[in-house]
């Protein structure tokens, strides 16, 4: 597991989420785009980006390629090799642990510290995504070692993404809870999925829910919303794709991330 054979020195954020599939792609591909935009700085922020490990891999003809680590490296404009922002990747859509069990490969920690120790040589700064919730199990020789050891490793403020929706309040209060007990400093939620208030609306019914979670998250929490993110419609939410809707952008540029990026705690 990665310990003390790495000490970042540029700022940076760890993105994490809820669970699977919440958006953390989106969110980090957004904060990316905007990081090499803010402060009219010229030339522009290098911003780096990683997935240290990424499952569900197509293969291509150059091997594995993870469409999430292509999005990411898109809008943050990273012109480092693919193995570098993503150098562990499996073809099975399922944990690491397994897919690594599943392969007989084991996740390659080094390979991931290499990563990170190239991007911190040629970057400003840096945007790492986890894969999964924080519990997610990430090395099958250990099944106890989780994304949230990684994130522990790293030693950055971690950012966590959360959807809008019923259900949201127990499952991002368990992952805050977890990221206090072990350490970790969070820099705050982005709700993902937002759908604004339509009760006006002829037809439209009210989602109370969604109507005060917002709100909520913060109260149960005491961590701040950095920012509200709308539902779009998926055609317009393609970051594999280079396709990231107006809303989208709008809605996380309300933060000022170069102020959010924090700098390592020494492991």
């Amino acid at each position: 597991m990665i310990g003390s054979s790495i000490n970042l020195e540029i700022p940076g954020l760890f993105v994490t989420a809820t669970d699977t599939e919440v958006g953390k792609t989106v969110v980090t591909c957004a904060i990316g785009w905007h990081l090499r935009r803010a402060d009219g700085v010229d030339p522009p922020r290098r911003v780096g980006v990683c997935k240290p490990i990424a499952t569900g891999c197509r293969r291509d003809r150059e091997g594995l390629v993870s469409e999430d680590a292509e999005a990411l490296a898109h809008f943050c404009d990273c012109r480092l090799p693919l193995d570098v922002v993503n150098p562990v990747r499996y073809r099975k859509p399922v944990a690491p642990a397994i897919a690594a069990a599943m392969t007989g490969r084991r996740v390659d920690f080094d390979a991931i510290v290499a990563s990170l120790a190239r991007l911190e040589a040629e970057c400003d700064a840096l945007l790492i995504e986890g894969i999964g919730g924080l519990l997610t199990p990430i090395d099958h020789a250990d099944p106890e070692v989780t994304v949230l050891d990684l994130a522990c490793a790293i030693g950055y403020p971690v950012l966590v993404v959360t959807h809008a929706g019923l259900g949201t309040l127990n499952h991002t209060a368990m992952t805050i809870r977890l990221l206090r007990a072990a350490g970790c400093r969070i820099a705050g939620l982005v709700v993902n999925r937002y759908e604004p208030d339509t009760a006006g609306r002829e037809g439209a019914r009210r989602d109370l829910a969604m109507a005060t979670n917002r709100q909520w998250l913060e109260l149960t929490t005491a961590v701040p919303v950095l920012a509200t993110v709308p539902r779009r419609p998926a055609h317009h939410v393609a970051a594999h794709k280079a396709r990231l809707d107006p809303e989208i952008l709008d809605a996380v540029a309300r933060c000022n991330w170069p102020k959010i990026l924090g700098h390592a705690k020494p492991v």
